[in-house]
């Protein structure tokens, strides 16, 4: 029997096949793709500078709020007169890269498409838009919702006391809260790649649901800044609505389905 050669394969599978690359060259295009995010976020990160102290009197807003309202003194202090330059400096970066996440999103794309077949890379705007989607969605609700109530109880705890709350100290209980509800949210893009890769399945999520909300509970306790079971609630229930969607993402991209649907349209 004459040896069938990729030209001679049908259309079909010649769409399937992907770009073999050496390991050199993939440490090359993450290189490229860093250097290309690097650039990118220190350009946000300049122009966020411009309006810094805006864009951190809106971080600082909950803690004012929380500390006016039980008539304590609404101002942050700090110890170190480098102190104010260096949070400012952390909040432009932190801006910046926000600000230039949909660039920085399609540079991690573009690193993983080569090993994506054809048309898999199809989900390119989906992943950017949905990414970023998420992570703001887990941002507002922990800046709207999660971080406001938290603050309320925990300084009504100590109204009692004078406060001498440090620019450096809320601004990492910020960032913990804030950033980490935004990670947290990305759970269905990480089983959409898992399950698009056979990695994981619909059925296996949901066998393992029970573990996997001891899990989430345990990663709520650890984010939520305060320690009364109503504040890690909050923090689980986005959590597990998530894992449940997550279970009909993996259902959806798993290959397996894919091939049965491709199976019936036959």
């Amino acid at each position: 029997m004459p040896e069938i050669t990729v030209d001679q394969a049908p259309e079909a599978k010649r769409e399937e096949a992907m770009p073999a690359m050496s390991f050199l060259e993939h440490l090359e295009e993450l290189r490229r793709r860093l250097v290309y995010s690097a650039i990118a976020v220190a350009v946000g990160s300049l122009a966020c500078w411009i309006y810094v102290e805006r864009i951190y009197d809106f971080v600082q807003r909950p803690i004012i709020d929380a500390l006016a309202r039980d008539g304590m003194v609404a101002k942050l202090t700090f110890l170190n007169p480098v102190d104010p330059f260096n949070l400012y400096l952390k909040t432009a970066v932190f801006a910046g890269l926000f600000l230039t996440s949909p660039f920085v999103l399609y540079q991690v794309w573009m690193f993983i498409s080569p090993g994506l077949y054809r048309n898999e890379k199809r989900y390119v705007f989906p992943f950017m838009f949905s990414t970023v989607f998420l992570f703001l969605s887990g941002g507002w609700f922990g800046y709207k919702m999660v971080f406001p109530d938290a603050l309320k109880y925990l300084i009504g705890l100590g109204k009692q006391f004078q406060p001498m709350i440090t620019i450096s100290e809320y601004t990492g209980l910020f960032l913990t809260v804030i950033v980490g509800l935004g990670v947290v949210f990305e759970m269905p893009i990480l089983v959409f790649f898992l399950a698009l890769m056979g990695m994981v399945t619909a059925g296996w999520m949901w066998r393992n649901i029970r573990y996997a909300i001891l899990v989430i509970f345990i990663v709520a306790s650890i984010l939520a800044p305060t320690p009364d079971i109503s504040t890690m609630c909050i923090f689980a229930a986005p959590m597990i609505g998530l894992y449940v969607a997550s279970i009909g993402i993996a259902w959806f991209v798993h290959p397996q389905q894919r091939n049965a649907r491709k199976a019936r349209q036959a």
